[in-house]
């Protein structure tokens, strides 16, 4: 099952995807943006769909439109994905950083707080150096936890919370999405609209994906890939991530390389919100290379 696509119409506005034009989804999933514009730059236009998650790219192929290429990798490696498919230039390059429904739901991976799942986390569980969220947990310091609470879930916490995950995993180690819930709670109650865990969560999916070095790598070197009015769209999901793709684009405006194309990010309407929840926290922020 395809996801519901966040702010399509206003990605297919921006791009304004043509028959022979080609374009490079570097966070294609199963196919959400992917396959609407393919299909609107048929027969002769490209999409490059890269994921560094082979259950997606397994479930894209099941789908995807002869025009689409499809690639295994991390968007990180842009440039050399790009050179080893010998693709055209692109019109437009779309970053979609959160992640799908497909990993709440279906991954197994402890994604969620809402499942009794094992402490994964990885995107891409192929590669055995990414530690998983329980080797994270169950080796670092004290001190080495709360810098990752801190860092990348502002979870304001995070000292009392990492002292009693290296209390707790003496006597026994964090398996499961179910022992990091409990323990969090026994710290925060358990309580509130949002998941007292939803910050440990996100800090911990960060880390393990080193998603916020790999943004910057691989939305630096989209950039470098792009022609004269090139356009690349990044949708982000939390404030760290979006505080990085703006200062990346304010840098790069200084440069003179392009110019933001929103200087006030797009955030997508009511009716939108209220067919697909996920929405509600997304921002789009859009930028595009000089003509010279």
């Amino acid at each position: 099952m395809i996801h519901e696509p966040i702010l399509l119409k206003t990605i297919l506005h921006y791009f304004s995807p043509n028959p022979g034009d080609n374009f490079i989804d570097a966070t294609a999933g199963e196919g959400g943006h992917a396959i609407p514009i393919a299909q609107k730059v048929a027969p002769r236009g490209k999409v490059l769909a890269i994921d560094t998650d082979l259950e997606q790219i397994k479930n894209l192929q099941l789908n995807a439109p002869k025009n689409i290429v499809v690639e295994h990798g991390n968007f990180k490696n842009i440039k050399q994905i790009v050179q080893k498919n010998n693709f055209p230039i692109p019109k437009g390059i779309l970053f979609d950083l959160g992640f799908s429904s497909w990993h709440i739901q279906e991954s197994g991976r402890g994604f969620t707080f809402n499942k009794n799942e094992p402490l994964d986390m990885r995107f891409d569980p192929t590669d055995d150096s990414i530690p998983t969220a329980g080797e994270i947990l169950n080796s670092a310091t004290a001190e080495e936890l709360e810098n990752i609470f801190k860092l990348y879930g502002e979870e304001k916490m995070a000292k009392q919370i990492a002292r009693e995950i290296v209390k707790t995993r003496r006597k026994e180690k964090l398996q499961t999405t179910g022992d990091l819930v409990n323990l969090v709670a026994k710290i925060k109650g358990s309580g509130g609209r949002i998941n007292p865990a939803t910050k440990i969560f996100q800090a911990l999916r960060i880390a393990v994906n080193n998603e916020l070095e790999n943004i910057k790598q691989g939305i630096t070197a989209a950039i470098e890939i792009l022609g004269p009015e090139g356009l690349i769209a990044v949708m982000t999901f939390h404030s760290l991530e979006d505080r990085l793709v703006k200062n990346i684009f304010k840098t790069k405006e200084t440069e003179g390389v392009g110019h933001r194309v929103n200087k006030k990010v797009i955030r997508p309407d009511y009716k939108e919100v209220k067919q697909n929840p996920r929405a509600r926290s997304v921002k789009l922020r859009i930028f595009q290379i000089n003509k010279s």
